[in-house]
């Protein structure tokens, strides 16, 4: 890959959490890099280690081991005045926009809070600059003064959204950023989120669960399961021929709108609960639950390989 197209490289990230005397590996050895403008798709299943991964990119939180580089530079070492600079590049959209909006603070002050920070606009030109990204996200400049209780949740979605785009990022992690909305309101905010990716170049790493969502927005998708990365391609590729086993199962779960293929599809249901991602089963993560398990899944980690071109997967069928 040409790297003046790479605009996130991450390189064998790692997120531990110690609790107790035990050790969470929420994020644990994963390698990936999302292309300039392009919406990388992560999905799995509640406690897999996206939302984690994400805000370790973003250092949000201080990653245990590994590497993350924008435009080819590495962000893990850089002091507090240098990391203030670098989050002009780097924003997140919350999944919760009833938790993530201040209360007590006009929507004006919370989308003008990262202008102020930055000092990239005061007086006259902080209120227009306001009112720009209220109508860039399609809600009422006029509705500066008010506060986040009264509006919806698709507008308080949109307001993180116009927060977000204050300092005019290149890169965004949206951590479910529609999971807490109608589904009627998601669709809204979905392609609110495409056109201003189309309109200002943006680069999206997008965290859901609906997968169909995800194959409508992303570019490419990333499967992970208990803290790594099992499958990574490109939409098409991983919907229509998925090769990791958990990928299939995930994928046979999403209703097909035509009621003759929904009956007489065959369903892959997996056995068994997630394992605890402190105490997780030995070699492949997925074994126990794995409908394909082999003696070799059990005594070595299989290796995260380009099975076909661009095409990824770690697991022993194709090792």
């Amino acid at each position: 890959m040409d790297n003046r197209d790479t605009l996130i490289e991450v390189r064998n990230l790692k997120k531990f959490f110690s609790i107790g005397d035990n050790t969470l590996k929420a994020v644990n050895d994963i390698s990936f890099e999302i292309k300039r403008g392009e919406t990388l798709g992560v999905v799995g299943e509640s406690g897999c280690g996206k939302s984690t991964a994400g805000r370790t990119i973003l250092r949000l939180y201080d990653a245990t081991g590994g590497d993350v580089l924008f435009e080819g530079k590495s962000i893990m070492n850089l002091n507090h005045q240098e990391m203030k600079a670098m989050r002009r590049n780097m924003q997140m959209i919350f999944q919760d926009p009833y938790a993530s909006l201040n209360p007590r603070m006009t929507v004006g002050d919370i989308i003008g809070e990262a202008l102020d920070i930055h000092n990239l606009a005061s007086g006259q030109k902080r209120k227009e600059r306001i009112q720009e990204l209220l109508s860039l996200v399609s809600l009422n400049p006029e509705h500066m003064n008010r506060f986040p209780h009264e509006f919806s949740g698709g507008q308080r979605q949109r307001i993180g959204i116009a927060r977000a785009l204050a300092v005019e990022p290149k890169f965004i992690v949206c951590d479910e950023p529609i999971s807490a909305l109608d589904v009627s309101v998601q669709a809204q905010v979905v392609n609110l989120l495409e056109q201003l990716q189309e309109k200002m170049g943006l680069t999206y790493m997008f965290i859901a669960h609906d997968l169909s969502m995800v194959k409508y927005i992303s570019d490419r998708v990333a499967v992970m399961y208990l803290g790594k990365m099992v499958e990574l391609a490109e939409s098409d590729a991983l919907y229509e021929k998925p090769l990791h086993p958990y990928t299939q199962a995930l994928l046979s779960a999403i209703p097909i709108p035509d009621p003759e293929i929904e009956r007489n599809r065959e369903r892959i249901v997996l056995q068994g609960d997630v394992p605890s991602p402190m105490n997780p089963p030995s070699g492949c993560h997925f074994r126990t639950r794995c409908p394909k398990a082999m003696p070799e899944c059990a005594a070595s980690v299989p290796v995260w390989k380009e099975v076909e071109p661009g095409h990824f997967a770690a697991c022993h069928l194709y090792n």
